[in-house]
């Protein structure tokens, strides 16, 4: 790992990037960082070296890792909305000099309290709403761009669902620099529409935390399913801001942002996207130890289609026994059709 530029600012999750943006800082999504290392089991076992505990989550721990490494001076820690693990990181980190600060999306939603926290973000940064919004207003051919990488993806079969989740996910940052993530980011829209249609037998759907795992969607399009809506992935991208109509602002925007508030506005997306991109099954991913796999049942509870739940812990292949349980599940949606 290169060490960060002083300006950048490492995030834990998903925060309004448009504030750091606006105070000429740059974003890194620690986690965006950890999962495509050479190596992110062998930043799991440093953070574990320096007593994190066995029984953790591992993103976690990547995370802590990964803002070591590359000497990262401030890190936004999101708790509420995101991990309840994330204050323990925050205070770890503040004791090892990192300047910590706080971001906390409110529960239940509420504009008031989010624009009050959007303030104090851009405060704290040496920036002001007003210019975060002009940074919103800039970056919506980017976000345009990313939603139309999805569309190539579920309506037109152009995108395979490993590119579909690479650059959604890599929405979070931009990669540190927006201008050049649009360029990228429309120069594959335009590849992709001459491509030939991606043929498979069955549309899935993948909801939960992205995988900490490595080769799910390749194992599921060799074997004739192919991931066409990915949940968090999607929100991270925003697509509140270039829908029709889009949010007016960044409260609409990081209001109809799913993910850091409760199951109802996800269950709402998740079962919209069934219907829309007519999907024939969902692989709920959850995180070992994650509170969110208490939610299974409520998913599983709202949607019209089979739902495969998988859990991984740690850095890795998808393993023998999770190959065994998606092949058994893409042969119960082949006899459901048949």
């Amino acid at each position: 790992m290169r060490p960060a530029d002083p300006q950048t600012i490492g995030l834990t999750a998903t925060v309004p990037a448009e504030a750091i943006l606006a105070a000429g800082a740059v974003p890194l999504d620690l986690n965006n960082v950890f999962i495509t290392s050479e190596n992110p089991a062998a930043l799991v076992a440093e953070a574990e070296h320096r007593g994190f505990p066995i029984n953790c989550c591992a993103w976690i721990k990547g995370i802590y890792a990964t803002a070591r490494r590359l000497g990262v001076r401030r890190v936004i820690g999101v708790a509420q909305g995101d991990c309840s693990n994330t204050h323990a990181l925050m205070e770890i980190l503040a004791s090892e000099g990192v300047e910590v600060i706080d971001f906390n999306y409110p529960f239940p939603p509420d504009a008031d309290a989010l624009g009050g926290a959007i303030d104090a973000l851009a405060r704290r940064l040496g920036t002001t709403r007003r210019a975060a919004e002009e940074v919103r207003a800039h970056l919506a051919p980017l976000r345009r761009a990313l939603a139309e990488i999805d569309r190539l993806t579920w309506q037109e079969d152009r995108v395979t669902g490993e590119e579909n989740h690479l650059w959604l996910i890599g929405s979070s940052d931009f990669g540190g620099d927006p201008e050049a993530y649009r360029r990228r980011a429309e120069a594959l829209a335009a590849e992709a529409r001459g491509r030939a249609l991606l043929r498979s037998r069955h549309r899935l759907g993948y909801v939960g935390i992205p995988p900490i795992c490595g080769g799910l969607h390749a194992f599921l399009e060799g074997r004739g399913a192919r991931v066409v809506f990915h949940e968090f992935q999607r929100q991270f991208s925003m697509p509140a801001a270039v829908a029709a109509p889009p949010a007016a602002d960044l409260v609409a925007q990081y209001l109809a942002y799913t993910y850091p508030y409760g199951i109802e506005g996800r269950l709402a997306d998740i079962t919209h996207a069934v219907r829309e991109r007519r999907l024939d099954g969902l692989v709920h991913y959850v995180q070992s130890f994650c509170f969110r796999h208490i939610q299974d049942r409520l998913l599983r509870e709202a949607v019209p289609v089979p739902v495969l739940t998988l859990e991984f812990d740690r850095p890795g292949l998808v393993d023998g026994q999770s190959r065994t349980r998606l092949e058994a599940f893409v042969e119960m949606l082949d006899a459901r059709r048949a």
